[in-house]
């Protein structure tokens, strides 16, 4: 019988969480170096990134980068792969909502959001996939959303992107799986983050979508620790392709 602690322990492996100065990136870092891994956070803000390896320790390293910036793409990989070496876990956290109505969307604001939602974690993905496949043994994490199979007002653009994620998860599946890279997406609910702000800053707004899940209430932030972990070890090794939706029965009404 298998050791069920040994399934989720992540000691040895080295994990890139993008979007790890807030919100849920912050959380999976946060939650992997927990579980054991090496992790370096990647997102824009310097001062956010520097508190999040003050709080994970030496088991953590940060870099300051765009990562929907395509043309760094080459630097950025060797800057993850200098603090602990080759990643063996990508957690695609960063994101964007512009929240523009249909009528409103202009291309810049398009091009931008399909540029960090779903090309970012493509082509980064594809560019460290190389040295898992020399390890026989990955695991890609992507973020979707509950806008990959609903439509919500004023999403057109952000939706679009998390339901390509949902299709890009298991292309992704299909294309490296047989190399020992497993690849899966969390689509969380409603988690009060940054991104959220604008729902949960209206307390009848959050008190609605609540009412819509099953179990009657909105995420917390540790909500998202097991199914991370299991996506990310070995506990998930026949798991890949799969959208593992963390939304408390939203989906499910």
């Amino acid at each position: 019988m298998a050791d069920a602690a040994r399934l989720f322990d992540l000691t040895g492996r080295v994990a890139v969480v993008t979007g790890a100065s807030s919100g849920l990136g912050r959380r999976a870092a946060v939650t992997l170096a927990a579980a054991g891994a090496q992790v370096v956070g990647v997102a824009r803000r310097k001062d956010a990134l520097a508190d999040l390896c003050s709080e994970i320790g030496k088991a953590a390293a940060y870099v300051v980068a765009d990562v929907a910036d395509r043309a760094a793409l080459g630097d950025l990989v060797t800057a993850l792969t200098t603090p602990f070496g080759s990643p063996d876990i990508v957690v695609h956290a960063a994101g964007i909502n512009t929240r523009e109505a249909a009528d409103d969307v202009t291309p810049e604001a398009w091009d931008t959001t399909l540029a960090l939602n779903l090309s970012a974690p493509f082509f980064l993905s594809q560019a460290l996939v190389p040295a898992m496949k020399a390890k026989r043994w990955g695991r890609i994490v992507n973020f979707a959303s509950l806008q990959t199979t609903r439509a919500f007002p004023g999403g057109i653009a952000y939706g679009a992107t998390k339901a390509g994620i949902g299709q890009l998860t298991r292309a992704m599946a299909e294309a490296w799986s047989r190399d020992g890279i497993n690849a899966n997406a969390i689509g969380p609910g409603f988690f009060p983050t940054e991104l959220t702000e604008a729902v949960f800053s209206d307390p009848d707004r959050a008190a609605r979508n609540a009412a819509q899940t099953c179990m009657q209430r909105n995420g917390r932030l540790e909500d998202l620790d097991g199914p991370l972990l299991f996506l990310c070890s070995d506990a998930s090794s026949y798991v890949t392709g799969q959208v593992l939706m963390v939304d408390g029965g939203f989906t499910a009404k």
